[in-house]
């Protein structure tokens, strides 16, 4: 479980009541994570891994339904920090007794290396429209600095890095009082999504620019991407000489959507307690920016690029919301490719007999289906059960993400999950 970031000295005092709310609900995590369907579930994402799964595997990304659930507002703590403790873990047991996909709760709490990154250099500035309470949905605009490739480009300067290895070992100790002799405290996580690189290229020199320049700046546009590209490259290596990778080859977020588990990673000849490396871990890359871009262009200004930093790590998770039936042929040339993103806008049938066994089939329905005013299961229903008839054979995982509202109907979420239960056992 990933707790959030405090820096506020105050925060950190919590009273003996506050200590024994967390401790109670940390006992409640250690026993949903004997819990049989728990187990059943971690077996289940290994077999999927190997390539031998036995059903499809659900998940979806509940964050919207649990903002209107009486338990992310019934919190019981007084201190700020406790209760930002308390609400994690409040969501962790809420999902399992109330969503009930195949989410699996692990034994223990985490918390990550306190990295900063610095900017390439250049400051992106941008206004957002009125958000209310959309957070970042809302629309936006933003200036690119980078307008003019043989005019601006030496306003670009690599990035820097540091860590705080003393506040990073303080919030250790920190949540050790707290969850001592029950829940191990693990540093554990990740510190990018993604190594797409493309809509970070984006926020440098705009959507429409990056598209015109593969025909009226080629040079310039391959000279950015080189520079993202070895930019990202000496993050990567300076993560690991900092020995700050951690593994994610359990319940870690993975790819888009996604969990990790497999036994896979880390590499056989990596013993217990050894440096993590970048090839004993999952990694995503995507490039959704560019879902007009035809594959040769794709893989002349953005594959060329990408494949290096991929090919750096153990496993491969590629794309997110492009269709990738029209470049399969180039991202399928990813030596440690494992998982694909199948988007709503994927040919399934297509990417059904491409994937085969050989991958997992990661199928991301279309949110819209839970997200209108109209909640129609029929049309639900039909969805999963074209998915696993196309599917059937593949590696399945089904993820409901990118979910931004329910117009006001919370227990979607949770229906969903028992409607693709239901097909699944109807397609069997």
């Amino acid at each position: 479980m990933r707790n959030r970031t405090i820096t506020n000295p105050d925060q950190n005092k919590i009273s003996t009541a506050d200590r024994q709310i967390l401790r109670d609900l940390g006992r409640r995590i250690l026993e949903i994570a004997a819990d049989p369907v728990n187990l059943e579930r971690k077996r289940l994402w290994y077999l999927l891994d190997e390539g031998r799964s036995e059903r499809p595997m659900v998940l979806c990304e509940p964050a919207v339904a649990w903002e209107s659930a009486p338990d992310s507002r019934n919190l019981k703590c007084q201190n700020e920090r406790a209760r930002g403790l308390e609400r994690g873990l409040r969501y962790h047991l809420w999902v399992f007794e109330k969503i009930r996909d195949d989410y699996v709760i692990e034994p223990r709490i985490t918390c990550n290396w306190r990295v900063q990154t610095g900017n390439f250099g250049v400051e992106v500035k941008t206004e957002w429209a009125t958000k209310a309470d959309l957070g970042n949905v809302a629309s936006r605009h933003w200036d690119p600095p980078i307008k003019d490739f043989d005019r601006d480009f030496d306003k670009l300067r690599p990035r820097t890095f540091s860590v705080d290895r003393d506040a990073t070992f303080a919030e250790k100790a920190r949540l050790e009082e707290i969850f001592g002799g029950i829940l191990p405290v693990e540093i554990r996580g990740g510190f990018f999504w993604s190594l797409g690189m493309t809509g970070t290229a984006i926020e440098l020199v705009g959507l429409e620019n990056l598209m015109l320049s593969m025909y009226t700046q080629p040079k310039g546009l391959h000279r950015l991407m080189a520079f993202l590209r070895d930019d990202h490259m000496a993050f990567i290596d300076w993560l690991e000489k900092e020995n700050l990778f951690c593994l994610n080859n359990e319940n870690d977020y993975t790819g888009s959507g996604s969990i990790g588990y497999t036994h896979a990673l880390p590499q056989p000849d990596r013993k217990p307690g050894d440096p993590v490396r970048p090839r004993d871990l999952w990694v995503l890359s995507e490039s959704q920016e560019t879902v007009g871009v035809g594959p040769q262009q794709f893989e002349e200004f953005v594959f060329q690029y990408q494949q290096p930093l991929i090919e750096r790590f153990g496993r491969s998770y590629y794309g997110c919301c492009e269709p990738l039936h029209t470049r399969w042929h180039v991202v399928k040339k990813l030596s440690n490719l494992k998982r694909i993103s199948v988007s709503p806008w994927c040919d399934e049938a297509f990417m059904a007999e491409a994937l085969g066994r050989d991958y997992v089939y990661s199928r991301k329905p279309k949110p819209t289906l839970i997200s209108t005013e109209r909640f129609d299961e029929d049309a639900i229903r039909a969805d999963l059960r074209n998915t696993l008839t196309v599917a059937r054979g593949c590696n399945v995982e089904l993820i409901m993400k990118d979910v931004h509202t329910l117009s006001g109907q919370p227990h979607r979420m949770a229906r969903w999950v028992e409607l693709a239960r239901e097909v699944i056992a109807e397609t069997a």
